[in-house]
């Protein structure tokens, strides 16, 4: 999966404010231009209606909970983000949180696999020093005497 997902809730009156600035700004947008008498006149009726629109859908939303968070989830892939959220996210979004353990296991995983081939390389290399000991002319008790170490600087023949 390459999109990157973040997940914010905001409250009804926080997405209320957020397109009220949009809003203001398309107007003042529309406002500036110079556009003929009849276009501004629609612009203006246009403008009325949806406020009227907005204010109903307002009072409805507000009557039914005032203070409910709707979860929004924000896709973001590439250069593009989409938005998301809403009846059957919560199945999705229970998937993509079992789904983001999953590289956390397999990192687990591997740090135990290092760590059990180290420890085998180990064991292997002090079996090595045993068997080489074991299997050598000289005798085990050989190498706790005190003149071993002349024994080894001697010269072999």
């Amino acid at each position: 999966m390459n999109n990157n997902s973040a997940r914010f809730f905001y409250t009804d009156a926080e997405v209320d404010a957020v397109t009220s600035r949009y809003a203001l700004r398309v107007a003042a947008r529309l406002s500036e231009a110079d556009v003929p008498h009849d276009i501004s006149e629609r612009l203006r009726v246009a403008r009325e209606q949806a406020v009227l629109r907005a204010a109903a859908a307002r009072r409805q939303v507000t009557t039914a909970s005032a203070t409910t968070a709707a979860p929004i989830t924000v896709h973001v892939n590439g250069g593009a983000a989409a938005l998301g959220g809403g009846p059957g996210m919560g199945q999705q979004s229970r998937w993509l949180g079992w789904m983001s353990i999953l590289p956390v296991l397999a990192m687990l995983a591997g740090l135990w696999l290092i760590d059990h081939h180290w420890a085998r390389s180990q064991i292997e290399a002090a079996a090595d020093v045993d068997s080489a000991l074991l299997a050598d002319d000289l005798p085990p008790v050989a190498y706790s005497d005190a003149g071993f170490v002349e024994y080894l600087k001697a010269p072999q023949p």
